[in-house]
C-alpha cells in the first residue's frame, strides 16, 4: 500500500517538525510485530464490515487473505467485534477503508480512513486502534482531521454541519469522540497547508518534542534533540558549585520531569542505532557485542516432564489461579461479565502526570493517613 510522504499517520510528526520529513527519507521502515497485528485486526474489521461475514468471530481459527500465514484469535476476534459494533449502531450511510484526498490542503496528501460515516448533516470520522501501549485522543488529533478533510472533500456537495473524530481503542475499552466542525477543520487545513510547505522547503529546523520525537526514526541521529537534552541538564544544574541539591527550583524540577521520557527515549534511540550496526558487522570505537545474561532451560520439556512427575508427582508442577484478564480470555467476552461479581479494582497508586493529561486529578491530604503514636 502506497504511503503519502505527509501520510496522516506521520501527522503528529511532520507538523511538530517539518524538517523531520527530509531527515526520516531513506531511513528503512522494518515494521514490528504490533504493527502486524493491527494491520491484520483492521484487515478482518474490513471485511466483516463489508458483510462477508456478520461477526468476527466467525473467522476465528481461520486465515485472511491478505495475511495467510496468521490465524485469527478468539482475542482478536473480541476486540474487533466492539469497533464493528460500534460503527453499525451509528446507521447512517456507512463508508469502510475510504480513500480519501487532502491535497487541496497539503500537496500530494492522501490516507485511508477506517470508516466514514453520514448520519444526516453529521459526518463521523472513525479510526481503529488496535494498539495499548499509548492511550489516544479524538480531540485535535491530527490523524483525524486530515482525514476528516479528505472526507468533507468528497461530501463537498452536501450541506454537513457537523464532523465528529472518533477513536476506537478496544483493549484499552476506549472509545473517543470529538465534535467539530468544517470551518474549524478548514482553519487546521491552513495550519497544515503551512507546515506541508516547511516539510517541502526543506530550509527549516528540526524542533525536538516529545509528541514528534516518539516514534521518529531519525531519532537517534537527531541534533536538535541532543541539544535539547543537553540544555536540560545544564538548566537543571547550572550553579551547582555553589547551590547544593537540595535547593532546585521549581523551574528546574519542572523542566527535568517534562523531559525525562524525551531524554531516555532518545539515549534508548542511540544505543539501538548503535548495536543494530554492531549487529550488521560494523565496528564502533568502544563497544562491542558481548553475550547476555542466559538462563537455564529444559532441552527436552516433554521427556523432562516424565522425569519429575516420576520423581515428585503432583509436585511436579506449580499451580496458580488465571488473573482477572487471563480468566476472560479463556471464557470469552460472552460469559466475561459472570466474573464480575469476584473482581474488585482498588484505585492504582498515585502517579505524576502533565497538567494536559486528560485524567481527572486526584487530592491527598493528610486526613488520608493514620497517626502513628
Amino acid at each position: 500500500m502506497a504511503h503519502a510522504k505527509l501520510s496522516p499517520s506521520s501527522a503528529h510528526r511532520w507538523l511538530n517538525c517539518p524538517a523531520s520529513v527530509r531527515a526520516c527519507e531513506g531511513i528503512p521502515n522494518t515494521g514490528s510485530a504490533a504493527a502486524l497485528e493491527g494491520s491484520i485486526a483492521h484487515e478482518l474489521a474490513d471485511v466483516v464490515l463489508k458483510g462477508e461475514r456478520r461477526s468476527a468471530a466467525d473467522y476465528v481459527g481461520s486465515k485472511l487473505e491478505v495475511y495467510p500465514d496468521h490465524k485469527i484469535t478468539n482475542e482478536m476476534a473480541d476486540y474487533v467485534q466492539e469497533y464493528v459494533e460500534y460503527v453499525r449502531n451509528l446507521g447512517g450511510d456507512q463508508f469502510y477503508e475510504v480513500s480519501v484526498d487532502y491535497s487541496h490542503f497539503v500537496p500530494d496528501g492522501f490516507g485511508t480512513s477506517d470508516a466514514v460515516v453520514l448520519v444526516g448533516q453529521t459526518l463521523y470520522v472513525i479510526d481503529l486502534k488496535y494498539g495499548k501501549g499509548v492511550q489516544v485522543f479524538a480531540e485535535e488529533n491530527e490523524q483525524a482531521q486530515l482525514y476528516a478533510l479528505g472526507a468533507l472533500n468528497d461530501f463537498d456537495y452536501l450541506d454537513i454541519q457537523n464532523v465528529v473524530c472518533v477513536i476506537v481503542q478496544p483493549r484499552l475499552d476506549h472509545i473517543d469522540e470529538w465534535q467539530t466542525t468544517p470551518e474549524a477543520l478548514y482553519k487546521f487545513g491552513e495550519y497544515a497547508s503551512q507546515k506541508a510547505e516547511e516539510a517541502i522547503d526543506g530550509t527549516t529546523k528540526r524542533v525536538a518534542g516529545e509528541k514528534q520525537c516518539k516514534f521518529c526514526p531519525a531519532k537517534p541521529t537527531c541534533f536538535a534533540l541532543k541539544k535539547l537534552t543537553e540544555d536540560t541538564i545544564l538548566t537543571i544544574f547550572e550553579d551547582m558549585d555553589v547551590k547544593p541539591l537540595e535547593t532546585l527550583g521549581d523551574d528546574q524540577l519542572r523542566r527535568a520531569i517534562e523531559n525525562k521520557k524525551l531524554i531516555i527515549s532518545w539515549l534508548d534511540a542511540v544505543e539501538s542505532l548503535v548495536t543494530e550496526r554492531l549487529n550488521n558487522g560494523e565496528q564502533f570505537e568502544g563497544f562491542k557485542l558481548v553475550a547476555g545474561r542466559s538462563l537455564r532451560q529444559w532441552f527436552k520439556e516433554s521427556a523432562t516432564e516424565i522425569f519429575l512427575v516420576g520423581e515428585l508427582g503432583d509436585q511436579a508442577y506449580n499451580k496458580k489461579i488465571l488473573s482477572p484478564a487471563q480468566a476472560e480470555k479463556a471464557l470469552g467476552k460472552s460469559k466475561k461479565a459472570l466474573l464480575d461479581k469476584y473482581i474488585v479494582k482498588p484505585n492504582g497508586k498515585p502517579t505524576l502526570a502533565p497538567e494536559s493529561d486528560k485524567r481527572p486529578s486526584i487530592t491527598i491530604s493528610t486526613d488520608d493517613f493514620e497517626e502513628i503514636k
